[in-house]
């Protein structure tokens, strides 16, 4: 595994800015340290084990099982619009603004046939545990202890995180998660078939991030401003997915 040193530059970036297609800065497994200090690491190809399971999410996410946030967008196959969808599952937080002050889980946890989804993508969430304390254990317990001091247990998901999204073909403007527990890192499994582009873009670093089938990004999202670039299916049904496991800073004290 090679190691890139981040080093942060300027750029004219702004949040809600959109990505545009950008190469990969590298190729193969990578671990990136900033001042000598490890802050995530990117795996071309995930572990068998984590693979297999996400293989199974990622089937039954693209099946009427699992309910969806659906929308849609335009592309340049052919001019057709393309589906996009999300899922989140685990903790929600307290969202006053829809008359909700209180934490719940995701309602996806009460629909029977999304049960399949849900135990996949725990234990892979869980899986992707092992894999970054064996990449790196100081990363690990970094993240360990940050979301143990910031969450209680009953709204933590899969051990050590607080929730999951699955992003179907949306490529995301620049943006920050400063919801997110400082010092916890984000999980991005990427699932694609016959599509190009949605490469997650670091500007702080002029750093693009090769989003590849079965790859895996650990990487802090409170951290630094990213983005991702623009998905473009080549052929018919043609979709890239992610798989986010994270945690968010908002339940302390918070009753269901």
């Amino acid at each position: 595994m090679k190691t890139i040193e981040l080093q942060q530059i300027a750029h004219a970036y702004k949040i809600g800015d959109q990505p545009q297609e950008l190469s990969p800065s590298f190729t193969g497994d990578a671990l990136f340290v900033d001042s000598g200090k490890p802050v995530g690491f990117y795996l071309e190809k995930m572990p068998e084990k984590l693979r297999k399971l996400t293989d199974i999410a990622d089937f039954e996410l693209n099946s009427p099982r699992v309910p969806k946030s659906v929308m849609k967008r335009s592309s340049s196959l052919q001019g057709k619009p393309v589906l996009q969808h999300s899922c989140i599952i685990g903790s929600v937080p307290p969202k006053p603004h829809m008359r909700r002050s209180y934490a719940t889980r995701s309602s996806v946890h009460g629909v029977k046939s999304a049960t399949t989804f849900i135990k996949a993508m725990t234990l892979a969430g869980k899986n992707a545990l092992k894999v970054i304390e064996s990449v790196s254990k100081e990363l690990y317990e970094t993240h360990k202890q940050s979301v143990e001091k910031a969450v209680p247990e009953e709204w933590r998901f899969c051990d050590l995180f607080t929730s999951s999204i699955s992003n179907y073909n949306i490529a995301a403007a620049i943006h920050r998660d400063n919801l997110n527990v400082k010092g916890a890192l984000n999980v991005i499994i990427t699932k694609r078939r016959n599509s190009k582009g949605g490469n997650l873009f670091l500007p702080d670093y002029d750093t693009t991030i090769n989003c590849a089938n079965d790859s895996m990004l650990v990487y802090p999202a409170w951290r630094n401003m990213h983005g991702v670039t623009p998905i473009v299916p080549t052929h018919k049904g043609g979709y890239r997915n992610s798989l986010v496991w994270y945690a968010l800073d908002a339940f302390k004290d918070k009753q269901k």
